[in-house]
C-alpha cells in the first residue's frame, strides 16, 4: 500500500476530532468554491464542480456548507485562489507531490518550502518528482454495492481500465479525460460512489524503516494541518509494524 493511503488510513483509526474535522470541511468547501467560479454552479454542467462536491458528501459535510461554498463563488466578495503544485523530496529521498489553493502565492510557498526543510527534506522544481506518479481518476465503491464481477463488468462496459475487489471494497481506475463519463455510468448503477477523485499514484513504492517513515508521517501531517494544502501523495511503504503502532 502506497504511503499516503497508510497515512489517511492511520489518521482515520487515530479518530481525529471536531478541530480536524472543521479544517477538512474548509478545504472541501474551497475547493467546491473554485471549481463552482471556474464554471457553471451547476454540477451537471459542470465536472468539476460534481467530483467536489462528491469528495464533501463522502466526509459527511452538510448539505448547507455545500450550498453555501457554491453561492459564495457567485459573490464578489469571495477570494482568487491558486492552484499550485509544490513537489519535493522527503527524508529518505521519497518523492512527495502537494497540490494547493492559495490566496497567497510566497505565504504558501515560505510555509511549504519550511516544512520540507525541518524534515530533512527540500523542495524542488515543478516537474522534478511527478514523473515517478500516473495521474490517474479512481471511483471507489463499498464492497456491499456490488460483486466483483458486476464492478468488473460494469466499469468496463463504461470505459474504465482497470477494478481492483477486496473486503474494503471496489476501487475503479480511469483515464483524467474518463474519470466523470465512468463516474456517471456507474452511479447510475450502483449508487454514489464513496470517492471519485483524480490522484497522483506512485508508479513504484519506496520501502522505508520505521524512523524514516516516522518523519515522514510528520512531515505529511505538517502539511495537511496548512489550511492551503488540499492533498499531499508520496511513493513510500511503511512496515506492518510501524503501522500497527501508528494506528493504535
Amino acid at each position: 500500500m502506497a504511503g499516503h493511503s497508510q497515512f489517511k488510513n492511520i489518521m482515520h483509526r487515530k479518530g481525529r476530532q471536531d478541530a480536524a474535522r472543521s479544517k477538512l470541511f474548509g478545504k472541501l468547501a474551497r475547493e467546491i468554491t473554485v471549481a463552482a467560479k471556474m464554471g457553471m454552479p451547476d454540477p451537471n454542467m459542470n465536472p468539476r464542480l460534481r467530483l467536489a462536491i462528491l469528495a464533501a458528501r463522502a466526509e459527511n459535510m452538510p448539505k448547507d456548507n455545500i450550498e453555501r461554498a457554491i453561492k459564495k463563488a457567485s459573490g464578489g466578495d469571495s477570494e482568487n485562489y491558486d492552484e499550485i503544485r509544490y513537489e519535493g523530496y522527503g527524508p529518505g529521498g521519497v518523492a512527495v507531490i502537494v497540490e494547493a489553493l492559495t490566496d497567497n502565492r510566497n505565504r504558501t510557498a515560505s510555509e511549504v518550502r519550511s516544512y520540507f526543510t525541518k524534515s530533512g527534506g527540500n523542495l524542488a522544481e515543478t516537474g522534478a518528482v511527478s514523473f515517478m506518479f500516473d495521474r490517474v481518476g479512481v471511483i471507489e465503491f463499498d464492497a456491499a454495492k456490488a460483486s466483483a464481477d458486476d464492478m468488473l463488468e460494469a466499469a468496463i462496459e463504461a470505459g474504465a481500465d482497470d477494478v481492483v475487489s477486496s473486503e474494503a471494497g471496489h476501487e475503479v481506475t480511469t483515464t483524467v479525460e474518463g474519470l466523470v463519463e465512468v463516474t456517471k455510468a456507474l452511479e447510475a448503477r450502483f449508487g454514489e460512489p464513496r470517492k471519485s477523485a483524480l490522484t497522483w499514484r506512485p508508479q513504484n513504492s519506496v520501502a522505508v524503516d520505521d524512523e524514516t517513515g516516522e518523519k515522514l508521517l510528520r512531515l505529511i501531517d505538517t502539511l495537511d494541518e496548512n489550511d492551503d494544502v488540499q492533498n499531499v501523495y508520496a511513493n513510500f511503504e511503511l512496515s506492518d509494524a510501524l503501522v500497527a503502532k501508528m494506528s493504535s
